[in-house]
């Protein structure tokens, strides 16, 4: 049996952005084995439906060597969680996490399940500034603390007497890559398997709300070409194994706006086409399946794409987007003659209770106006048991879960082409 030792802070410096300089390793001051050494361990994430949370935390101990795999108890460690906006100085949380599961794996990796869900204080990955309204990702300095023994083979094993904050994981996310158009405008691109891309692919585009571009409008120069995947499933959603296999293999873009699309829609018009031609040039790319989708400022940009461009996507799917005037703009931003002329085959997404964009002044005028196309007016947005904002109808786009005659939103996106 391992001896007893005493409770232990293992970290308490680290980012998100890069590997954080850990305390230097000591000897077991209960008169345990010498050699103990500093560890990494990351921050697993997760992009749920109202935006990405740490859900775990993986301490690389294979090194260590004599752990006994299997359940830890949850009691052998605390984690304890401080975010801080990079930008403002704000704390935005300083709370110690719950942690809901702890086992040990063969390759003597330590994993901490960490409670996580809507309203889960200290979870998030991002701090949303009202001020300008922008999500920017937060600074995470997480603080491990052994509180028990680790339960060890024989005697003499080393001891975890550190650990070092590496990298914010999140296998959704990281699947995309990161790109800069010609022109500057930030973009990540998912690629589907291999095996899909020995014939030209659709595309799905994806364009992020008004809280996930840059701060170009407000003097700033932040631009992190992230979070508008990181924000809510939007772009995620079509990456998953069910939309993969509808679409037989999809490429999925999604621009990020260096402020916020509503605010020169004609002006972002050129940047989107720039992306496109970029991305297919580079990719087996088929142009008569590409799709055009996004949410609030997205899908009014999702809107202003088939205006400006007639005839050059298979489908669009404005989800609760703005066609009429908001601010100081003079006159409705997507004119009611424009809607009507509108050919390519659309579908429109809102929430009654929607109290940011007034779904009947737009999605459902829209809709009338758009000769053939499909609402999906729901009367609020709960998903899981959860109740949500009734402006966060993309969740249901994300999940699939719009259906028109027995068709699937993702469905329905796979069969059109020009």
């Amino acid at each position: 049996m391992p001896s007893a030792i005493p409770r232990r802070t293992l970290l308490t410096a680290g980012t998100t952005a890069a590997a954080a300089v850990g305390l230097a390793p000591t000897a077991d001051a209960a008169g345990g084995a010498e050699g103990g050494r500093a560890v990494p361990f990351t921050l697993v994430a997760q992009v749920l439906d109202g935006g990405e949370q740490v859900t775990a935390v993986e301490v690389e101990a294979s090194r260590q060597g004599g752990l006994v795999t299997g359940e830890l108890p949850v009691s052998t460690f605390s984690v304890h969680a401080r975010g801080t906006n990079p930008l403002t100085g704000v704390v935005a949380f300083d709370v110690d996490r719950t942690i809901t599961a702890a086992s040990v794996d063969r390759r003597g990796r330590i994993t901490l399940e960490l409670e996580h869900g809507e309203g889960v204080q200290g979870a998030s990955t991002l701090d949303y500034i009202g001020d300008v309204g922008r999500n920017v990702q937060l600074d995470l300095q997480y603080t491990l603390t052994l509180e028990e023994p680790l339960p060890t083979h024989g005697h003499g094993a080393p001891t975890i007497t550190s650990c070092v904050q590496g990298d914010l994981v999140d296998a959704e996310v990281d699947a995309f890559t990161s790109h800069v158009s010609a022109s500057g405008t930030n973009y990540r691109l998912f690629s589907p398997p291999q095996r899909s891309r020995s014939s030209p692919r659709p595309l799905v585009v994806w364009l992020h709300g008004g809280g996930e571009g840059g701060f170009a409008d407000t003097g700033g120069d932040y631009y992190d070409n992230e979070t508008q995947l990181r924000a809510n499933r939007g772009a995620l959603g079509v990456t998953t194994d069910p939309a993969q296999d509808l679409f037989g293999g999809a490429y999925v873009l999604a621009p990020q706006c260096p402020s916020a699309w509503m605010l020169d829609g004609p002006a972002f018009e050129p940047l989107i086409d720039e992306i496109l031609e970029e991305v297919a040039a580079e990719h087996p790319i088929d142009r008569d399946r590409i799709h055009m989708t996004g949410a609030s400022n997205g899908g009014y940009m999702t809107l202003k794409m088939v205006v400006e461009n007639p005839g050059a996507f298979a489908s669009a799917t404005p989800i609760c987007g703005v066609v009429q005037e908001r601010g100081d703009s003079p006159g409705p931003l997507v004119p009611d003659d424009e809607l009507a002329a509108i050919t390519t085959p659309s579908w429109l997404i809102a929430s009654a209770d929607d109290a940011t964009v007034d779904p009947q002044a737009n999605t459902v005028h829209a809709h009338e106006l758009i000769p053939g196309s499909i609402l999906s007016l729901y009367d609020t947005v709960t998903w899981d048991g959860v109740d949500y904002s009734g402006h966060f109808s993309w969740i249901y786009a994300a999940r699939n879960d719009p259906s028109h005659q027995g068709t699937s939103l993702w469905e329905w996106m796979a069969a059109q082409s020009l």
